[in-house]
């Protein structure tokens, strides 16, 4: 039994597909499922159905592969303490973002990251918070920026920043001539929401205190935050944004944003990763990288805002 036996096998559970996994592995697919072969004539058991497509594994081939990403996880924490121990800044980070996070902080922070050190390779996947959760579990991720702290004994989370909400009101919307937005100027038949499982959405809806919100806005929590946008500048309705979105509007756009009155909702930024994650070097750069790139005023929670 071989580590590159174990990372194709992972690859074929991760695909279902034998040429798609060994395009993953770069190596040809015969190779591929020779490798696989002579590891389950090594322990005498088939890992995967061939006669089903997608290919799956076999009950037994489950449990083989579940051990097999524990093995792998731990055979490259090998590699990492080694880094560590050099204080080296290269290889292979694995950034997991909120979708509602990622492009509006990945611009301020990645490009110069990625100037500094060439030979650092981050790889960063959009993704919702209990997507990270699980993926920083089960080791696909080293990191992830989640929104408010989780009650997790696996995780360790450091704060990064803390970012209030705006409301993004169209000019057809009698709340547009109001100054601040109260939660009583939103109604669910006017608001673009985000789907459910999304932490912003979710957050935002307990403020507002829109436990239920109507059967009339199923069609709306389809779309992205920029779509929803483009629908309040088109003259329909209010939607929620991020305050690092606000830098990156026009001068017109900006005439659509409203603060909320006192005390305005915010959220805490927050860096994640495992408990026995080792490369501390790599991590501690990556978040002054993240806290220089933002506002100073964002870096502490001020005495007007509420903490979701």
């Amino acid at each position: 039994m071989t580590i590159q036996q174990l990372e194709y096998i992972l690859a074929v559970d991760q695909f279902r597909h034998f040429a798609r996994a060994a395009e993953y592995c770069r190596v040809t697919q015969p190779t591929l499922s020779a490798m696989i072969q002579k590891l389950e004539d090594e322990l005498g058991v088939k890992l995967f159905d061939r006669t089903v497509q997608p290919v799956c594994p076999t009950a037994i081939g489950q449990k083989v592969i579940d051990q097999a990403r524990v093995i792998l996880a731990r055979a490259a924490q090998v590699k990492e303490i080694i880094s560590e121990e050099k204080q080296s800044l290269s290889g292979i980070f694995r950034l997991g973002v909120l979708p509602t996070i990622a492009p509006y902080l990945l611009p301020r922070f990645f490009p110069q990251l990625m100037e500094k050190y060439p030979e650092l390779d981050i790889r960063v996947t959009e993704m919702k918070t209990q997507d990270i959760q699980q993926a920083l579990h089960s080791g696909d991720l080293d990191a992830g920026i989640i929104a408010s702290k989780l009650e997790d004994t696996f995780l360790t989370e450091q704060t990064l920043f803390y970012e209030q909400f705006y409301a993004y009101v169209s000019k057809k919307e009698p709340s547009f001539k109001h100054d601040v937005i109260r939660t009583s100027d939103i109604t669910g038949e006017r608001l673009w929401l985000l789907d459910e499982g999304h932490c912003f959405r979710d957050q935002l809806v307990r403020f507002c205190q829109m436990e239920a919100v109507k059967m009339s806005q199923m069609a709306y929590r389809l779309g992205s935050m920029e779509t929803f946008m483009r629908m309040v500048e088109s003259g329909k309705g209010i939607t929620f944004i991020p305050e690092l979105a606000v830098s990156q509007l026009t001068e017109e756009q900006r005439k659509l944003v409203r603060p909320f009155a006192i005390p305005r909702p915010t959220r805490q930024i927050v860096l994640a990763t495992s408990r026995d994650f080792v490369r501390h070097s790599l991590l501690c750069v990556l978040k002054e990288e993240i806290k220089a790139a933002v506002p100073k005023e964002m870096l502490t929670l001020q005495s007007i805002q509420c903490l979701l």
